[in-house]
């Protein structure tokens, strides 16, 4: 009750709390993207964004999401049709398997899968999201309810990224890919959830690499299990860290395959003003996971706070259209 009285206080109080709230109820919807991100931005970094003359790295993330629109992109966000996109750069030997694709979760044939499995929906982040490790214990009509959720979820909308846009939504079915323990620096994953390196590629340099990991409860991925901790491309400690997320409390050991990874980054940013390449390394392979075209949505935080705008001179814009 007494959180309840908390948030309709600040509903009452604080319009930029009343703005995300109406956002998250699709009352903006219909406001023009520029119009959406600068009252976002404001609402979410308590300042105005300078879209005219872009210096930290969230601005020009902001810019990006509406000048940098290349038809190209939608495909690359779509979880589907990126994997042929992906093999014909890279090799078909580093993208994980898919099982099969769907328009309804209904048309899934549960029988037909694997044990150990995973299904996502192709255009969102989360929302839907199954990690399937023992079939037998799988509650199908829990997992269809929420892969509608998904399938439903305008992912656009939320902040705006207008890769998502136009993806055709469909349901995704992979092999669940597994890798041995890493020693002691596995011990903040005791479910053996597999660490993503995410490499920040500016101008197709990949400069910084976000690693990440999650623990999975009943299946799916917690939004507050997130560990997330930040390395150079040298292995060393980040001297910045994401303030939007926890840290990993542990080191984590350097990936066997790091030279590999970040000359595939490479090939995958090349031409891209700015773009996250996501990479496992599962048995010792480099496996594609995602691109992703506005980490944190361009509202992710950073202490110390100046790396905003280091990151944010490592970044190029191209002219603007």
């Amino acid at each position: 009750m007494a959180r309840l009285l908390r948030a309709g206080r600040r509903y009452l109080t604080e319009p930029d709390y009343r703005f995300l709230i109406h956002a998250q109820l699709g009352l903006h919807d219909a406001m023009p993207d520029e119009a959406y991100l600068r009252r976002k931005y404001r609402a979410v970094m308590g300042r105005e964004p300078d879209l005219d003359n872009p210096r930290t790295f969230n601005e020009k993330l902001q810019w990006l999401k509406l000048y940098d629109r290349r038809p190209e992109y939608t495909m690359m966000a779509d979880k589907v049709r990126v994997k042929d996109y992906v093999a014909s750069k890279i090799g078909a030997e580093h993208i994980i398997p898919t099982l099969g694709v769907w328009e309804d979760p209904d048309d899934i044939d549960f029988a037909a899968l694997p044990e150990r499995f995973v299904l996502k929906c192709n255009h969102n982040s989360g929302l839907g999201l199954r990690i399937c490790r023992d079939k037998s214990k799988l509650d199908i009509r829990k997992t269809k309810a929420e892969l509608r959720k998904g399938l439903r979820q305008d992912f656009y909308l939320t902040s705006r990224e207008w890769p998502y846009k136009d993806i055709p939504r469909r349901i995704l079915a992979e092999k669940y890919m597994e890798d041995e323990k890493k020693g002691d620096a596995s011990t903040y994953d005791a479910e053996n959830v597999l660490i993503n390196y995410k490499f920040f590629c500016f101008n197709s340099a990949p400069k910084c690499i976000q690693v990440e990991t999650s623990n999975i409860v009943d299946g799916r991925k917690g939004s507050n299990s997130l560990l997330i901790s930040m390395y150079d491309t040298n292995w060393n400690p980040a001297p910045f860290r994401r303030t939007d997320h926890m840290t990993i409390p542990t080191s984590v050991e350097k990936p066997a395959c790091l030279a590999e990874m970040i000359e595939i980054a490479e090939k995958l940013s090349a031409g891209i003003p700015f773009v996250r390449v996501d990479l496992y390394e599962i048995q010792k392979k480099v496996y594609f996971s995602e691109f992703t075209f506005s980490p944190g949505a361009g509202f992710g935080g950073f202490s110390p706070e100046e790396w905003n705008t280091t990151l944010g001179d490592w970044l190029t814009l191209p002219e603007k259209p």
